[in-house]
Order: structure tokens, then sequence, then C-alpha cells
């Protein structure tokens, strides 16, 4: 249940991928337009975390979980009929805001019942788990729209955010065993995040985090038109390539999982940081060498280079998630909320500049990926070194 919680953004991106160049279409609107499906469900993602972290710090992760998944249904329904690109645009955020239930409530579940390098453990292999669903969401999406088309997707996840209502309804125990009669004060709300923000060790973590997203989401709002309308793939070949990036990414988790009781959360942070720069840096090379020499090999090549990155970022991502939220048991709502605020709001602000950008080459895709992954492995050690 929690990996299908925590797997809601993914799966919610990830599985109408292939169907953007479509949308684009059949809505009449631009390559930027199009991608602010993505940028706005980020932004709703981004800012409903602020809100359910406090919620269920104060009424319960039980509660808060129905009816972020009973929203999330609701939203997808009437995405599938959306008429035009700013109904869509509005309905992805409301489903945006469902999502971040799962998200932010679905790690303080963990946190409730684990701590420490078990917690980076386990947020680990959640995170191997969850790597399925957007594996197999862009592989899906391409044949259902290639089949039946794009509405078809949020069809799906409709059905999936019923089936994930149905399971917490039924089946969530409460886990918050100390719910704070004070969370949803303004002046409690603005001291824990203010707190957080001045911490150099959860901001670390967080920065860690926040840029990997910002290069993660440059390949997720970038990949489509570069691999189908640059490259000329297929949208069903075009959900492979996708799938590989994930498999980097289960590759990394599942190394996250070995490496963190060895080396400790920071020592497997170091490594994860010079993984991500390696893909993203050989990925740019592949781009820019497109331009000056297309070939046949630059989609192979490409892809290679993106799953390099995604293997640091599986390595990154739970490890630093453990490292910010778990100091903090008795407000790891807040935390989990701040955080995912972080790193949503900057890929939301890059996936919208990567569109901006896109000029028919792979190049802004890749140097945003390079750029973003330098700055997390930055971010993390230069907080480190001050003292």
């Amino acid at each position: 249940m929690i990996v299908g919680l925590v797997a809601m953004m993914a799966i919610s991106t990830d599985l109408y991928l292939p169907s953007l160049p479509a949308i684009a279409r059949d809505l009449r609107v631009s390559v930027a337009d199009t991608q602010l499906t993505l940028s706005a469900f980020l932004v709703g993602i981004a800012f409903g975390q602020l809100a359910m972290g406090p919620l269920s710090d104060r009424f319960g992760r039980r509660p808060v979980l129905a009816g972020g998944t009973l929203l999330y249904t609701l939203a997808s329904i009437g995405c599938a009929f959306a008429a035009s690109i700013d109904v869509l645009v509005a309905l992805r955020v409301a489903q945006a805001i469902g999502a971040c239930a799962g998200i932010v409530v679905g790690r303080a579940v963990l946190r409730d019942v684990h701590h420490g390098p078990q917690l980076a453990r386990t947020l680990a292999l959640v995170a191997s788990a969850m790597s399925v669903m957007p594996a197999v969401g862009p592989i899906l999406g391409g044949f259902v729209e290639a089949s039946v088309g794009w509405r078809w997707n949020f069809a799906i996840l409709t059905l999936f955010g019923g089936t994930l209502f149905a399971a917490v309804a039924l089946r969530l125990p409460e886990t918050n065993a100390m719910r704070d009669p004070q969370a949803l004060r303004p002046a409690r709300i603005m001291s824990n995040f203010l707190g957080f923000l001045g911490s150099r060790s959860y901001m670390r973590y967080a920065l860690a985090t926040a840029f990997g997203y910002c290069a993660l989401f440059s390949f997720i709002s970038g990949s489509s038109f570069v691999f189908i309308d640059v490259l000329g793939l297929r949208p069903q070949t075009y959900g492979f390539v996708f799938a590989f990036a994930v498999f980097g990414y289960f590759l990394g988790t599942r190394a996250a999982a070995m490496l963190v009781p060895r080396l400790g959360i920071d020592g497997t942070l170091s490594w994860s940081g010079l993984v991500m720069t390696l893909g993203g840096l050989a990925g740019l090379a592949v781009a820019a060498t497109h331009v000056l020499a297309p070939g046949d090999a630059t989609a192979p090549l490409l892809t290679l280079a993106v799953a390099i990155f995604t293997i640091g970022f599986g390595i990154c991502i739970p490890t630093a998630q453990a490292g910010s939220i778990g100091p903090y048991p008795e407000k790891a709502g807040a935390a989990s909320a701040l955080l995912g605020f972080l790193q949503t709001a900057c890929a939301a602000v890059v996936g919208a500049l990567v569109g901006h950008f896109h000029d028919g080459t792979p190049v802004p895709m890749a140097a945003s990926i390079a750029l973003a992954s330098i700055a997390s492995m930055l971010g993390f050690r230069l907080l480190a070194a001050r003292k």
C-alpha cells in the first residue's frame, strides 16, 4: 500500500508521457503549453504537501490519505474528459493535491515505524518496489496512446486512485501515535518550516533531493519530445527507452539499501552525486555530438547516459530523504512536507524551462540534467564543509 501511495506522483507523470505530442496535436497547443500539464501538476504537489504534512501531524495519517486518494480519483475522471488545455491543467492541479497526500503521508507512515539507517534502508526498498510502476507506465501508456488515445491513460489513473482509496479505507491502521494538537496553528507551521530551513543538516539533504529531482524532471518533461519528435522513435519504443532509465533507478535504490549499512548516509550520498554527475555530463556530450553530426547512435547512447544518471538518482533520493526527516519523529509530516515542496517546486520550474528552451535538439534537456546533477552534488558537499 505504501509503495502505491508514494508512487502516485511517478505514475501520474510517467503513464501519459508518450501522449504529450498527441495532446499537443489534439488540443492544438504548443509544446510549452502541453508541458504545463506537467509543471502545473508539480506546482500542485509542491504546495499541497505544505498542507498535507501538518494535517497528518494533527489528525493522523489515515484520514488525510483517504481524503487525498478520493480527490485524486475524482480529478482523474475529469482529466479523461477535458476539452481544452486550460481545463486539463486545472484538473492536473487538483489531481496533484490529492496525490501529494500519498507522497508526504506515505513517507511519514514509514518514519512512524522506522528510524536511522533502518529508515533509509526501508525507503530504499520501497523505492525499489515502486520503480516497477514508472517502468511499466510509459510502456503501457505508449500502447494505450497508439491503440485508443491519450484520454484512456487518465482512465487507468482513475482505476489506480480508486484502488488506493479502497485500500486505505479498509486496510490502513493509524500509525501516528504523537499527534500534535498545535500542528495547524500558523505560528507553529512557520516555526517548524523556518527551523528546517535554518538547519544546515536538514538543508544539505534537502538540496541533494531538490536538485536531483530537477535533473529527473528535465528528462521527464523533455524526453518524449526529444526521443519521439527529434530522434524519430515510435511512442511504443519510447516507452522501452523510459523503462531502461527506470531500471537504472531500480539498480540505484537496490545499491542504496546495500551501501547505507556499510557507508552510512553521508558516505552513500557522496557516491550518488558522483554517479549522477557522470551520467549528466555523458548525456550532454552525446547531445552536443548529435547537433554536430546526427546519427542513429544518438538514441541508444543518450538512453545509456540517462540510465547512469538514474542509478545515482536512485542511490540519492531514499538516502537523502532518510537523512532529512529521520531526526524529527514528532514532526515527521512537516519535515516530509517541506522536503517535498522544495524538490517539486524546483522541478516544476526546471520542467517549464526545458519546454521553453526546446529548440528541436536534445541539448536543452541534456544540459539541464547535467547542471542539476552538479548542483545536487555541490549543495550536499558545500553545506557539509561549513560548520
